[in-house]
């Protein structure tokens, strides 16, 4: 599969339901014949912006087996660059929420990792994240679950290796997540695993992502920073990735 080069990281250019089914095949090679887990990636223009300040990172986002435009600033880059994504973004919450909605009928075991110890209900965002999601998805196999907060890694590592499970979503915010699962890769023995962010807050309740008009009209980090006005910093990466696509495009055709 040839990659999509948008400021140095590269994107696979993929719908949800081609994502899905690669993911599928990455897990059915596992159990049919081992080897090192795959792993998923899912940067937005804030991430890609962070490869672009911080080279050592683009070398890790770069690294998975399946990179996906998780956002529509990336989108709005590849055409600015002329280096169109022509299956749009895919969000990396919906291709986890399909990994664990398909995880019954495929019988691919699923453990999810991160987020807070405590959702308000004396569980952890994980645990009620799970709860949630088999009630929406009752053959869902949803075989673990740990809070983010560990400093034993070897510990969670046992953890998971013991649960038998295909798929890890590891949710522990970037590069974060990215950075634990390539340290460990040798060590944890799951056909598939991927970086979600904050996907499990929002199985759990405990965070809402942005209404479907939001969603449709590419709004989301206009929602997300209505909500969370601290997160003034971060959204700032999003106009400066895309003055600095227009620069790059701009640069481009002088030299």
């Amino acid at each position: 599969m040839d990659r999509i080069n948008i400021r140095g990281v590269g994107f696979d250019s993929v719908d949800l339901d081609e994502a899905l089914e690669i993911c599928e095949g990455f897990m059915a090679e596992r159990r049919a014949s081992g080897g090192t887990a795959k792993r998923i990636h899912t940067p937005n223009a804030e991430i890609v912006q962070m490869c672009v300040e911080h080279p050592d990172k683009r070398e890790l986002i770069n690294s998975a087996d399946l990179v996906i435009p998780d956002g529509a600033g990336v989108v709005l880059a590849g055409k600015i660059l002329n280096k169109k994504l022509p299956k749009g973004k895919v969000a990396g919450v919906e291709l986890l929420e399909g990994i664990i909605r398909n995880s019954g009928k495929n019988g691919r075991r699923i453990f999810l990792l991160g987020s807070k110890p405590d959702a308000g209900n004396g569980k952890s965002v994980a645990e009620t994240a799970k709860e949630k999601l088999t009630e929406k998805y009752p053959d869902a196999l949803i075989v673990g679950t740990r809070d983010g907060y560990f400093k034993d890694d070897a510990a969670v590592i046992e953890e998971i290796n013991a649960s038998d499970a295909d798929f890890l979503a590891v949710c522990l915010g970037v590069p974060k997540q990215e950075e634990w699962m390539n340290a460990h890769l040798d060590e944890i023995k799951v056909g598939l695993m991927g970086g979600f962010g904050g996907s499990l807050d929002v199985f759990a309740g405990t965070v809402n992502r942005a209404p479907k008009f939001f969603i449709k009209f590419n709004l989301e980090w206009l929602y997300r920073f209505a909500k969370q006005p601290t997160r003034i910093g971060r959204m700032m990466k999003i106009p400066k990735f895309v003055f600095g696509t227009v620069k790059d495009k701009i640069i481009r055709k002088k030299y």
